[in-house]
């Protein structure tokens, strides 16, 4: 009897829930997401090797830095000198003004905490956090404002060396006070004493570097309140470090230029070794193809010039 295409009944593999579809491809990309996942892996401990390396790097060059500068203080009499050679700076440029200043906060106790506390915590504790989220999301920018950090705080070192200069607090005829020795004891601990040149007032790093962090927030950040910080951070320290009578205008003027320098030379470090980079590489890929020169000998014609 002849089989019809109706008698004949093709036997389906069992699917559903409880047995699932059969897929040739599965075994492959079970395979691919394991490779996936161990160079996941390998990025990871990558990513927190390099931060490892950056962080043990920031720390030996901040005690490195306070190490020297703590060493390298002047005579008292050569920086007080020095601190009237600033007065009189400022004074025949029109803006002494610390004096006048600190006269018309000193009794509002809630201005001088706030100067205080932008001193204290708006400097390092916000340095560091900024430099946290560039090495975690920015890591290039990182690079650059480390390497502009290193640069001015070198610069800074040798003025202090040379130009010892008292600050305001420090000045027998000046009349200010030093508000965060009065009502704050916190600096202490985020700078120890032993560590402290006192008379490293030019340039005001505290200004200088607050600028550098408020440029990489503006250039770098995505968010509008980041930005705000970034614009404000400056303008803050600037009025703090004057109100506090630990610097006189002139430093953070001093402190700004010395702080652009810096990035304006990591930047070109950084340019030049991008370019090194690129020269390498083209001279890698663009190298003329060789080929070979046509044979002169069995009958071949030398070719006209």
């Amino acid at each position: 009897m002849p089989i019809t295409l109706a008698d004949t009944k093709v036997r389906m593999p069992l699917e559903g829930p409880a047995y699932g579809r059969w897929d040739p491809n599965a075994q492959p990309r079970r395979q691919g997401r394991g490779v996936v996942k161990k160079l996941l892996g390998a990025l990871r401990r990558s990513a927190s090797s390099f931060g490892a390396r950056q962080v043990a790097l920031v720390l030996f060059a901040y005690f490195a830095y306070f190490l020297v500068r703590g060493f390298t203080e002047g005579s008292a009499s050569q920086a007080i000198a020095n601190g009237d050679l600033i007065i009189e700076i400022e004074k025949a440029l029109g803006f002494y003004w610390e004096p006048a200043v600190q006269r018309r906060i000193v009794e509002h106790h809630w201005i001088v905490t706030a100067a205080n506390w932008v001193y204290i915590w708006g400097h390092w504790p916000f340095i560091a956090g900024v430099a946290a989220w560039l090495l975690w999301r920015r890591p290039e920018a990182y690079a650059l404002f480390r390497n502009a950090f290193v640069i001015s705080g070198a610069i800074g070192i040798v003025i202090f060396m040379l130009f010892p200069v008292a600050p305001p607090r420090l000045m027998p005829d000046a009349g200010l006070v030093d508000t965060v020795s009065e009502h704050s004891n916190a600096y202490r601990v985020l700078q120890p004493p032993a560590f402290v040149n006192q008379y490293a007032a030019v340039p005001s790093l505290h200004f200088g570097w607050n600028l550098l962090i408020g440029i990489a927030l503006i250039t770098q950040s995505r968010w509008l309140i980041a930005r705000v910080a970034g614009l404000l951070s400056p303008m803050l320290m600037a009025s703090a470090i004057v109100l506090t009578a630990n610097h006189y205008i002139f430093d953070a003027v001093a402190g700004g230029a010395v702080a652009l320098t810096g990035l304006a030379a990591a930047v070109a470090w950084s340019t030049h070794k991008q370019r090194e980079a690129a020269l390498a590489e083209a001279g890698d890929s663009g190298r003329p193809e060789w080929r070979p020169q046509p044979q002169h000998g069995h009958g071949a014609q030398p070719q006209a010039a």
